[in-house]
Formats: structure tokens, C-alpha cells, sequence
């Protein structure tokens, strides 16, 4: 009874996560990601990048390193561990897999890698080995399941053929890409800390990916052993321990050696929160654990155990969320905090890989001997509600009517918290733009983040004396309106913006227009059949100039801008010769340094609030 209890307690919360996660991540895929993240395009990559994918692929590295320690280095005694951790990094994999979906703007797009190729790029390399290992590892693991299916026989007897060179190439495509993610931020020289970034950042990844994979492989024994009430593994855990305690050491001398060949040993010791982070992340995922599993007195004690491999699990995965975004904050000046929406995504794709894994584990011979509790009979007593004395029906239907009703009831909570103006009006693909605010300066800023572009209207305005006319940018009036800002019919960020309203002119509490004055009776009623704006409202012309509808929706805010501002600089670039960048992105978006971004955030505060202001000097990269 002790047993049925714990293993269905933890289904019951999983389920209970798994439905808040569907909330979401239905929220997410209809609305997009502004409406579930906190997100910006100062940290474009959050918790889904930094533990999802980093840490994903890293705590999946457990399937090489002990397939590799059985298969290659002939260590027998941990046979018991292979088939649970190639099970554990299949599931992980597949889990980096769903949280790449959510964190893409376009998900549906994922399969692009794959016809368009792109070499050079080390998330190239990182997606084809990713699709591979996780190909790999169904390959390899497949013989399991296909064991309780006689008319597989065949199949699971062939696939038994090519085991060792499944093991080899998966060996080898791990390698790749646990050391390619560190890769990825070579380029940011300038953005990450000196204290994680380095020149074998790639090195730094794959070694410390396989003292995290011998630890998982720790952990999830441990837990899993914990959960059905079997004896724990302590000698070969001890063992497994010891050499994970070496690989962590190689690791240390590889971080601290880095850091004092680059002659900054010294910033170890400055005191800055970065500082006192490296010193943390340092003791948990190194030092203390290397403690606990080389001195035998420790490592054989199997609290211990439990101690040393959550605090690698835990340092490592730190690690990754420091080098993927938070040691970043001193150079974007953005700080981000993961929305609760965000971390009940992760958690419910942890969730959903630890479900498949107990089903794994009581359907399939994964242990020598499975392990039993009342669910996987489904002529056992009866089961009933202690606090009603209702029936639920066998132990199996019981607790499938148990977990439905934690995962329906947590899908209607999860629903209920999702804030409304998230969906409404928040969301990256339906940001609301304002009116720029300032006489002679402009502070556009379509983002509402106090950050955006310093539009010099004045000198823009002096334009117009050497024959560009003010309808260039402002081509439209709304109606009885003199000065009509972009916003007024540009009103997303992203999206395009229907400028008619037709439900409010033919209504009787808005213009109350008869269909006729505006269709041509006896034709159908369409759009294009429909009278032009101009026929109604003359007040649409600007300076007098013709005005022709094309079509009633409106571009989105940034296409708009763009396409004016970028055209009419691509062409006074070519008149003007001592100004060939004139048509460049950072001719407009020039506050790009740290300091800039600063300053340009001050400006945009005051420029909200009216206070007068001196434009900062924006230096255009060279």
C-alpha cells in the first residue's frame, strides 16, 4: 500500500503540471510567445533556451557516457544502468525537441535545417546531430519495447545486429554537439562575463556534460530506486561516483586554468555579484561534490549520494542558465525574470519525459525485475474514495479516473491565471503602438520598453524645402484629423491592422450608414465594390495630394516605418556620396552599446512623461 501510494501520489502531481502546461502551451501557440513570456530583444533567449536545450542536452548526456563506459571500456559491473539511461537520454532528447517548439517563433518552420543548409553555423550543426542521436537513441532502444511483441521478433533481432554501431555513432554525434552548444557563444565576446566566457568554451561543455551525465545516470537510480521501494545501488553507484569525481576535477583545472591564462584570476575575488556567482556555481557543481565522491568514507554513504549528485545536477544546470543569459545582464542592461508561464512549461516537459519513463519502467524490462504495485493489475480488489466510500472501479480504471481529473482541473486553473491583457494586448504579434511624443525630436518607440529610435523631426521637416513633401511619411489623415501619427492606423507592432470599421458605420450607435449609400444595390457586397474613403471623407487628402485606397488593411508598424524610412534612405544614399551607409540599420538604430541603450532608455522615460531632454549622442558602430 505504501508503495501504490508514493508512485501514484507523484503521477497525480505530474498530471496536475502536465495539465497547467496544456493551458499554456495552448495560450502560447495561438497568442505566440509574447503572451506567455518575458521575453525582449535584449534577452531574446530565456529559461527555455538556458535550461530547456542547454541543460536539456546536457542531463540527457548520461545515455553516451555509460553506453561508452559498458560497451567500450568493458566495465561489466555497470550493466544494470544501461538500458535506464539510454531510456532517460531518449526522453531527454525528445524533451529538448518540445521545448525548442515553444521557444520558437515560428515552430513550424523547424524543419527548414534541414533543407537549407547553412554550414557554418555551429545551431546548424547542433539541430542535424540533435535529430540524429534522438534517431539513434529510438534505434537503440527499440529492442526493449519490441521484446514483449513476438511478431516483432524479426525487427528487434536485426536492430540487435547493428547495436554496437548505433552505440558508436551515438557516442560520436553526442561529442559534436555537446561541445558545439558552447560554440554558440564564441561570438559574444563582449556580452558574456569573462569568468564563463572562453576559448574552449566548446571543451568546457563537453567535459562538463560528461561528469553530468555519470551523475544523472546517479540521480536517476537513486530516485527511481526510491520510488518503487527497491534496494539502491550503493557500491556501484560509489564507483560510478568516483569516476565522475575525476572528470569534475579535469573540469575545475580547465575553468580555473582558463581564467588565469587570460590573466583574470583576479576578478574571482572582486566581490561583484558575478564574482560571488562563479564562487557559488563553483562549490556546488565542483568542488563539494568532488569532496563527497572521492573520500570512501563519503561517497559509500548513500545519503551523501543523494547530496553530491543533485548538487552536479543542479551546479551544472546553473551553469548553463548563467552562460545562456544571466551573466549577460551586465553587458544588455535587461533584466529578465522568467513569467510563471514560462517555468510551468519547463516543469511540464520535465513531467511528461519522467511519466513516459515510469511507464517504461513497470511495462517494459528495463530491470531485471519490474517492479509491482496495484495499477498493473487490473483484477485486483476493487479500489474506493476513503473520504466517500465511492467505487472507482478496478486499481487501473481508479487511478485513470484519478489522473484525468488532476490534469482537467489543473488545465481550468492554468487557464483561469493566464492574465487577459497577456492575450489581448501584449502579446509579441500584437504589441499596440503609441504616439511618439517630442516637437523637434521624435522618440519612437513601438515596443512600450522606454527603448527605440530618436526621430529628428526638425531636420527631417527642413527636408521638405529641397522637394520631399510632408505626405512622404504622413500619406493619410484619419478623418476630421490634421495630424495624424503613424500609430493612428499602423496600430500593431507586427501585424497588419484592418483600418475600416465597418461593423461601427453601419450600426446605429456609430455612423448608422446605410448598406446602399456605400454598396451599389442589386451587386454583391464586397469590398472592392464598395465607395471609396475619399468619396465620404475629403479631410483624408494631406497638403492637398490624391489619395487612392489599394486596400483597407494597414501594414504592421515596424513594416511601415521600415519601408518608408529604409527606401528614402537607400535613395538619398545613392544621391549623396558622402554618405553611403545611409540606408544601414544603424543609421537609425544606433544605441546599440550597453551605455547607449542606458541612455536612450533615460531619454525615452522623459520623453513619455514630457520632461524636456538633451538627445544623447549616438555613435554609429564602426
Amino acid at each position: 500500500m505504501v508503495q501504490m501510494n508514493r508512485v501514484q501520489a507523484v503521477k497525480t502531481v505530474l498530471w496536475s503540471i502536465l495539465g497547467l502546461t496544456a493551458a499554456v502551451g495552448l495560450t502560447r501557440f495561438i497568442f505566440g510567445l509574447g503572451a506567455t513570456t518575458n521575453l525582449s530583444d535584449a534577452t531574446p533567449w530565456g529559461l527555455w533556451i538556458g535550461f530547456d536545450v542547454l541543460s536539456g542536452v546536457a542531463l540527457a548526456a548520461g545515455g553516451f557516457v555509460i553506453t561508452a563506459l559498458f560497451y567500450v571500456m568493458r566495465r561489466e559491473e555497470f550493466h544494470d544502468f544501461v538500458k535506464p539511461a539510454v531510456l532517460t537520454a531518449f526522453l531527454g532528447y525528445i524533451a529538448v525537441v518540445v521545448g525548442l517548439l515553444f521557444d520558437l517563433g515560428l515552430p513550424w518552420n523547424i524543419w527548414h535545417m534541414i533543407i537549407f543548409w547553412n554550414p557554418h553555423s555551429p545551431l546548424f550543426e547542433v539541430g542535424w546531430c540533435v535529430m540524429l542521436y534522438t534517431t539513434v537513441l529510438l534505434l537503440e532502444f527499440s529492442p526493449v519495447p519490441l521484446e514483449e511483441f513476438s511478431r516483432y521478433a524479426k525487427i528487434r533481432t536485426f536492430l540487435m545486429k547493428f547495436r554496437f554501431p548505433l552505440i558508436l555513432l551515438g557516442i560520436m554525434l553526442s561529442t559534436l554537439h555537446q561541445s558545439s552548444l558552447g560554440s554558440l557563444f564564441l561570438i559574444m565576446p563582449f556580452k558574456l562575463h569573462p569568468l564563463w566566457y572562453s576559448n574552449i568554451l566548446p571543451v568546457q561543455f563537453f567535459v562538463s556534460a560528461v561528469a553530468l551525465g555519470f551523475m544523472m545516470v546517479i540521480f536517476e537510480s537513486l530516485v527511481s530506486h526510491w520510488l518503487y521501494i527497491k534496494d539502491s545501488e550503493t557500491e556501484r553507484i560509489a564507483k560510478l561516483g568516483f569516476i565522475a569525481a575525476w572528470v569534475l576535477f579535469v573540469y575545475f583545472l580547465l575553468r580555473i586554468g582558463d581564467i588565469a591564462f587570460s590573466g583574470e584570476l583576479g576578478m574571482i575575488f572582486t566581490g561583484t555579484w558575478e564574482a560571488n556567482l562563479f564562487i557559488v556555481e563553483m562549490l556546488i557543481s565542483v568542488i563539494l561534490p568532488f569532496i563527497i565522491f572521492v573520500v570512501p568514507r563519503l561517497r559509500y554513504n548513500r545519503k551523501l549520494q543523494w547530496v553530491g549528485s543533485i548538487m552536479v545536477v543542479f551546479g551544472m544546470v546553473f551553469n548553463r542558465i548563467n552562460v545562456g543569459g544571466l551573466t549577460m545582464i551586465r553587458a544588455t542592461g535587461d533584466i529578465y525574470l522568467p513569467s510563471w508561464m514560462e517555468i510551468i512549461v519547463s516543469m511540464g516537459v520535465v513531467s511528461g519525459a519522467v511519466l513516459v519513463f515510469m511507464f517504461a519502467i513497470e511495462k517494459f524490462h528495463i530491470w531485471e525485475e519490474r517492479p509491482r504495485h496495484p495499477e498493473s493489475n487490473p483484477y485486483a480488489p476493487a479500489a474506493f474514495d476513503r473520504s466517500s466510500g465511492a467505487w472507482l472501479g478496478s486499481p487501473l480504471l481508479a487511478a485513470s479516473t484519478r489522473y484525468s481529473l488532476a490534469f482537467v482541473f489543473a488545465f481550468a486553473v492554468g487557464f483561469a491565471l493566464i492574465p487577459d491583457n497577456k492575450i489581448h494586448s501584449e502579446g509579441m504579434d500584437d504589441i499596440p503602438v503609441t504616439r511618439a511624443r517630442g516637437a523637434d525630436t521624435l522618440f519612437v518607440d513601438g515596443n512600450l520598453n522606454n527603448f527605440g529610435v530618436a526621430f529628428d523631426h526638425k531636420k527631417h521637416e527642413e527636408l521638405t524645402r529641397e522637394g520631399q513633401a510632408c505626405a512622404t511619411c504622413h500619406h493619410m489623415n484619419i478623418p476630421l484629423d490634421k495630424n495624424s501619427g503613424c500609430w493612428e492606423c499602423h496600430k500593431k507592432m507586427f501585424t497588419v491592422t484592418d483600418v475600416f470599421n465597418h461593423d461601427w458605420h453601419a450600426s446605429a450607435g456609430g455612423a448608422a450608414i446605410a448598406c446602399d449609400e456605400c454598396h451599389t444595390p442589386g451587386q454583391q457586397r464586397r469590398a472592392e465594390s464598395a465607395k471609396n474613403c475619399e468619396d465620404c471623407h475629403r479631410d483624408l487628402r494631406v497638403e492637398n495630394t490624391p489619395i487612392e485606397v489599394k486596400a483597407y488593411l494597414a501594414p504592421s508598424y515596424t513594416d511601415a516605418l521600415h519601408d518608408i524610412c529604409v527606401a528614402c534612405h537607400l535613395k538619398k544614399a545613392v544621391e549623396l556620396a558622402d554618405k553611403p551607409d545611409l540606408g544601414l540599420c544603424p543609421t537609425c538604430h544606433g544605441g546599440e552599446t550597453p551605455e547607449n541603450r542606458r541612455e536612450l532608455y533615460k531619454y525615452g522615460q522623459a520623453a513619455r512623461s514630457l520632461k524636456p531632454v538633451v538627445l544623447p549622442q549616438v555613435k554609429k558602430p564602426e
